[in-house]
């Protein structure tokens, strides 16, 4: 069968929801240093701003802001502290030992998708893979222990740069489409749910002009509960302002591609 193209996917908010897990690791972070806990609201205003993609630095920049909010006489910690504090409420475990041992946050997590999902893309001629700003352990805990994925094709944080730099996104997508990116590659597709994933695309199509590029959005879990239907709204409209050629309900929704749908979206 001929590959007709490549659809790359962030992890958190696409293939797994981390509301109760890496958005609440964030919040007991940053109050565990200023007393002072941001609403889901909060988080999502600030990945609005394109330019939050780790969690780590979201939750020191939420601490100065406080800090400079209150005019408190706190000192900001170190970044160090930011990840230890983090990671002892993600992992609840060295992240670096078996998964058996982890206690935190991480074993909340709701999939998104099923196993047979990628089979399906396989099978309709869709090459796939993986563009994260997660920790690889974390990355590889849902996509090898809980999706049962095969040594799925991943760029995870640490691999590359992190987002919207796009340059993680366009190794693996060379990689994965065997050819140099140019006008006659095949399309290549990355699904996230923040700006600054569609900013990622946005970057490589500034590097690559020739190449077919698309930037799929969907509006994190949270937000698809009928309560969160305005908010949901809001969130998709700064994804389309931001350059996203396609707005999805559900990942899902990729099992009713056929063969013209990078032709439709063409850009």
């Amino acid at each position: 069968m001929n590959n007709f193209g490549v659809i790359l996917f962030d992890i958190d908010g696409v293939i797994r929801s981390v509301e109760n897990s890496y958005r609440l690791s964030l919040k007991k972070t940053v109050y565990q240093f200023c007393g002072w806990e941001p609403s889901y609201q909060d988080i999502d205003n600030a990945k609005n701003e394109g330019i939050w993609n780790n969690d780590w630095d979201l939750s020191l920049e939420f601490i100065k802001r406080n800090i400079q909010k209150t005019n408190s006489k706190l000192k900001p910690p170190n970044r160090e502290d930011i990840v230890r504090c983090f990671e002892d409420f993600y992992f609840g475990g060295n992240p670096k030992k078996d998964s058996k041992d982890w206690s935190g946050f991480i074993k909340n997590e709701e999939l998104l998708v099923k196993k047979e999902f990628f089979k399906f893309l396989s099978g309709i001629g869709i090459i796939w893979g993986f563009v994260s700003g997660a920790e690889s352990a974390s990355a590889k805990f849902v996509l090898e222990k809980r999706l049962q994925l095969a040594s799925p094709p991943l760029i995870a944080m640490g691999d590359a740069p992190d987002k919207p730099n796009p340059e993680g996104f366009l190794y693996l997508a060379s990689k994965l489409s065997k050819k140099s990116l140019g006008k006659e590659n095949i399309p290549i597709a990355y699904v996230g749910d923040t700006i600054a994933d569609v900013n990622t695309v946005i970057n490589a199509k500034k590097r690559i002009p020739d190449q077919n590029f698309m930037s799929i959005g969907i509006a994190p879990p949270h937000l698809h509960l009928k309560s969160r239907r305005k908010e949901r709204t809001l969130y998709e409209s700064k994804l389309k302002e931001a350059g996203a050629d396609l707005i999805l309900d559900s990942v899902n929704e990729l099992k009713n591609i056929d063969i013209d749908f990078f032709k439709k979206y063409q850009l």
